[in-house]
């Protein structure tokens, strides 16, 4: 006669193990890169699409790792300077029509509050109570421009009260058709910078410096290689004189705008009539910047580094760092297993590593190296009675996948160095990719053949918007940026052949 609990007990191992197989098997990229994407998001528990629609439920594994974007930001906005305060989620409707570049970029994504109250129906249900008009509309906030200078009024008197080095982290409203985990949903998750300056220098500065921040963190935490460069004006935030940009090189060929820093100039001050007494005793407008990056930065951590076996994470903001499987049968040798390692362990997180030690007895070891393959913990270990008794320790690296058995007297040494290895590596990767991927072009019958192949095109422009307009229509490539740091290069353009002096960089994008 059958034990009815371990016959349950069973099942149970079953369906939760074949479930992480499952998940692991996804469509290669090389088939549908689109669909890979899609599948990877949800298979290693980033996110998942919600009840509301165009909304996304981020995990708590996703969310881990946005946690350790945002810690590594936080401090290096304070580290410049910085401070973080926090502005209301709703905006009057009469602050968004004060400026009028600003309402016009954002007015068709806005979400509008009309009431305020619910009242109960005839059939049980709620409606909308007639009777609770607002009398003005709130918008949710697509973004706190309006709202914050409209608080900075209060804030600024004198040249004394300059600058101010605000930072906001929030989430904004900005409906969207067409969405996609991470990369476009109608609600994200952000930080916004809202910086206000006496002169036009200050705040041209802290532009770029911002910029650079944010080229920093990419390419040294998260091991994308970005170029920096300038928006054009059909390309630039609605409000802004000048948006510079990080943009970044996906997998695919395709590019990814990974941050943006804008000079607002005195726009917004204009606009909500914000002067300050200068040294002098004058009055002046204030200078302005606005800057900030989103979950988006999610999608492109996947697809710069991720295969066809799941996530690659970059260690410094990978959730675990090293996931430590037992191989053993029964508690005994579960038990000398974890006594041997306790001081590896140890060694491990004093250095301020995050160890997992996984003796959950529901899933095999090959379901589990599996499971943490999919979600990208950078290094695993492995160790069963007979390397136990060989003082030896098998260490596996998501990067490469290479396995290596080392003394467990060296592993704590060994898993130090190669996950330093693995940040570099990945980086490299990247790197290469680009390379492989961005060319110059000349004419306009080889750049549309060349768009087809997906990369950075390098072409000269004229330097007008119907160039630009027709570019887009003709083959659906955007001037991703102009290079801040291109060379100087005289040319003519390949569409019109009118005179330009510098490359910019076309690409289909995200």
């Amino acid at each position: 006669m059958y034990d009815f609990e371990f016959l349950l007990l069973q099942h149970t191992k079953f369906i939760k193990n074949r479930s992480i197989f499952m998940a692991s098997k996804l469509t290669p990229r090389s088939t549908d890169y689109s669909k890979w994407y899609n599948e990877l998001v949800v298979n290693a528990d980033l996110a998942q699409h919600s009840d509301v629609k165009g909304c996304m439920i981020i995990k708590p594994y996703g969310y881990a790792i946005w946690e350790k974007m945002k810690d590594q930001l936080d401090r290096m906005f304070k580290e410049t300077g910085h401070q973080n305060a926090y502005f209301p989620l709703f905006i009057p409707k009469s602050y968004l029509s004060k400026e009028a570049d600003h309402v016009e970029g954002f007015a068709k994504e806005c979400a509008v509050v009309t009431h305020y109250r619910l009242k109960t129906s005839e059939d049980g249900g709620v409606v909308v109570d007639p009777d609770a008009k607002l009398e003005e509309e709130l918008i949710v906030r697509p973004t706190s421009e309006t709202i914050i200078w409209n608080t900075y009024k209060g804030w600024i008197q004198s040249y004394r009260d300059l600058p101010i080095l605000v930072n906001q982290w929030a989430n904004v409203v900005r409906w969207e058709m067409r969405t996609r985990l991470f990369l476009r949903t109608t609600e994200f998750l952000w930080q916004e910078g809202h910086t206000a300056h006496a002169t036009k220098e200050e705040a041209i500065e802290e532009t770029h410096k911002m910029l650079d921040v944010y080229a920093e963190f990419a390419e040294k935490y998260m091991a994308i290689p970005v170029i920096k460069g300038v928006k054009t004006a059909s390309e630039r935030f609605a409000g802004a004189v000048d948006t510079l940009c990080i943009e970044a090189m996906m997998q695919d060929g395709k590019a990814l705008q990974a941050g943006t820093s804008h000079f607002l100039g005195q726009n917004f001050a204009k606009a909500f009539d914000v002067k300050f007494a200068g040294k002098d005793g004058g009055m002046d407008y204030v200078w302005a910047t606005s800057w900030g990056v989103s979950t988006r930065l999610m999608g492109a951590l996947i697809m710069t580094h991720s295969d066809d076996q799941g996530l690659r994470l970059p260690p410094s903001l990978a959730p675990i760092h090293v996931a430590i499987v037992p191989i053993y049968k029964g508690e005994e040798q579960l038990e000398e297993i974890r006594e041997k390692l306790d001081g590896l362990i140890q060694s491990l997180r004093a250095a301020g590593l995050v160890v997992k030690f996984d003796d959950d007895d529901t899933k095999k070891p090959g379901w589990k190296f599996a499971e943490y393959e999919l979600k990208g913990v950078p290094v695993r270990l492995a160790v069963g009675q007979r390397d136990l008794s060989n003082n030896m320790i098998e260490v596996a690296r998501r990067d490469t996948g290479e396995k290596v058995m080392v003394s467990m007297d060296e592993a704590a040494g060994q898993v130090q160095r190669i996950l330093d290895e693995i940040q570099k590596n990945l980086f490299d990767d990247a790197f290469a990719h680009r390379a492989a991927n961005s060319r110059k072009v000349e004419s306009y019958a080889e750049f549309k053949e060349e768009i087809e192949k997906g990369g950075f095109l390098y072409a000269h422009w004229d330097g007008t918007a119907e160039t630009e307009a027709k570019i887009k229509e003709d083959t659906k490539a955007t001037i991703r940026c102009i290079p801040i740091d291109g060379e100087q290069e005289e040319g003519k353009c390949m569409v019109t052949g009118n005179p330009s002096s510098q490359r910019v960089i076309f690409a289909r994008a995200y």
